[in-house]
C-alpha cells in the first residue's frame, strides 16, 4: 500500500531552479510506489499571512486554503524542498506553511535543500528543522542537499555531473528514513489517537 507524500516547494522567482529538485524527489518517490503530489506555493498563490486557516469560521476559509488543509490532513508525510535566501529560508514556502498548524501534526517531514553555490542550502535546511519541529512534525535526520543546482540537475530534474551522482547515492537513505517514519507514524495513529 502506498503512502501519501506531499512535496512542498516555495520559490516565487521567475527562473526557478529548485523545481528541478522537487521533480527529482517526486519521480524517485513514485518509483518506490508512493503516491506523491507537488504543492507549489507560487501556483497556489496564498496572500501574505493575515489569518491562519483555523482562524476562519468553519466552512468560510478561502477555497485554496480549504483545499490545501484537506491535502495536508490526508498526507502521511512531507518533503520540504527549500532554497537558501541570504542564509535563510524562502519566504514563499514559509508563508504557505504558516497558514496551518494542527493540520501538520503527527506526521514526519524531510528536508531537501539546494542553492546556486557550494553550500547547497544547508543553512536553510538547518533553519527549517526547528520550524517544522515547532509545527508538530517529526523531522527525519536524513537530508539531501544539492549545489550548485544548475550543474547537478537538468531542467527535467535528472541528475547530471558529479553533484547529480552524489544526489543519486544520497537519495535511497533519505527516502528510507522518511518512509520508515511514515510507516511508524501511520501505525501509531491507527493504534492510538494522538493526545491533542
Amino acid at each position: 500500500m502506498s503512502n501519501r507524500i506531499l512535496v512542498l516547494y516555495g520559490s516565487y522567482r521567475s527562473d526557478r531552479m529548485g523545481i528541478r529538485l522537487a521533480h527529482f524527489v517526486i519521480e524517485r518517490l513514485r518509483r518506490r510506489g508512493e503516491d506523491v503530489e507537488l504543492i507549489d506555493a507560487k501556483a497556489i498563490g496564498l496572500p501574505m499571512l493575515d489569518r491562519m486557516y483555523k482562524e476562519h469560521p468553519k466552512g468560510q476559509a478561502p477555497a485554496a486554503l480549504e483545499k490545501l488543509a484537506t491535502q495536508i490532513r490526508e498526507a502521511d508525510g512531507f518533503v520540504f524542498v527549500t532554497g537558501e535566501y541570504n542564509w535563510g529560508i524562502q519566504p514563499g514556502l514559509k508563508n504557505l506553511t504558516d497558514h496551518f498548524l494542527e493540520e501538520w501534526f503527527w506526521r514526519p517531514a524531510a528536508i531537501a535543500s539546494y542553492s546556486a553555490g557550494r553550500f547547497s542550502g544547508a543553512r536553510a535546511a538547518t533553519a527549517w528543522h526547528g520550524t517544522l519541529s515547532e509545527m508538530g512534525m517529526v523531522v527525519v535526520s536524513s537530508t539531501i542537499a544539492v549545489g550548485p543546482i544548475a550543474q547537478s540537475l537538468s531542467e527535467a530534474g535528472e541528475p547530471t555531473g558529479e553533484g547529480g551522482a552524489a544526489l543519486e547515492r544520497a537519495f535511497p537513505r533519505f527516502a528510507d528514513d522518511l518512509l520508515w517514519w511514515v510507516e511508524a507514524a501511520k501505525s501509531q495513529r491507527a493504534r492510538k489517537k494522538p493526545p491533542y
